[in-house]
């Protein structure tokens, strides 16, 4: 696993920089984040080029600069109680452990929540809070939450996880548009949601109900 001091964090990070991030909590949050050890062994090359990479379950670990505009979209600070829908690799979760006070995620796959858990544990987060589930529906035991982010396209606005904002708080999702999937910032005011587009993105489809295998 790689220290923040190695160079290919360091690169990482300025090129994050150069592309428009410019959340200074954001940016630090990426380089005190390994993404070598969410990363299959195979892709281990890879792992700080700011590209998407293949992970299990036929799933993703998304490209840096989309984690990193995601998150500064979101604008968590550590006051924040956090929804993630769709834990993949961990890698989000564990970027946004850095800045919230809690990060609560759900994944559909036992396969990739097990591998999830275990990263967790090796960068000793403990404020992340997870379970295996219909990520859809969100989580309403634990509403409402500050913010929340998918990490898989919605058919379209996703009411029932934006009913589980709290007043002011803000959801990230990537939406099903036509032909294109949109990333989109919902932020909740009492007599409804305002939306903002904010650019076209490739997420793998948000897909109801949890998954019988894998």
């Amino acid at each position: 696993m790689t220290t923040p001091f190695d160079p290919r964090i360091v690169q990482l990070v300025m090129a994050l920089r150069s592309a428009g991030v410019s959340d200074k909590a954001v940016l630090s949050a990426i380089e005190r984040t390994p993404r070598d050890l969410f990363v299959p062994q195979g892709f281990q090359d890879q792992a700080f080029e700011n590209r998407p990479l293949p992970i299990d379950c036929g799933q993703t670990i998304s490209q840096p600069l989309v984690v990193a505009k995601m998150t500064e979209a979101l604008q968590v600070t550590d006051r924040c109680k956090v929804l993630e829908i769709g834990t993949g690799s961990g890698y989000q979760a564990a970027v946004l452990a850095r800045l919230a006070r809690r990060v609560y995620t759900i994944e559909r796959y036992r396969t990739l929540a097990r591998e999830a858990l275990e990263r967790f544990s090796a960068l000793r987060l403990t404020t992340i809070v997870h379970r295996i589930g219909d990520g859809s529906v969100g989580w309403p035991e634990q509403a409402p939450f500050d913010r929340i982010i998918v990490t898989a396209a919605a058919p379209k606005m996703p009411i029932e996880l934006l009913g589980q904002l709290r007043e002011g708080g803000i959801c990230v999702a990537p939406v099903q548009n036509g032909p294109v999937q949109t990333l989109m910032r919902y932020v909740c005011h009492p007599d409804g949601y305002s939306e903002e587009f904010l650019f076209d993105v490739r997420f793998v489809p948000l897909v109801a109900g949890a998954a019988r295998a894998l």
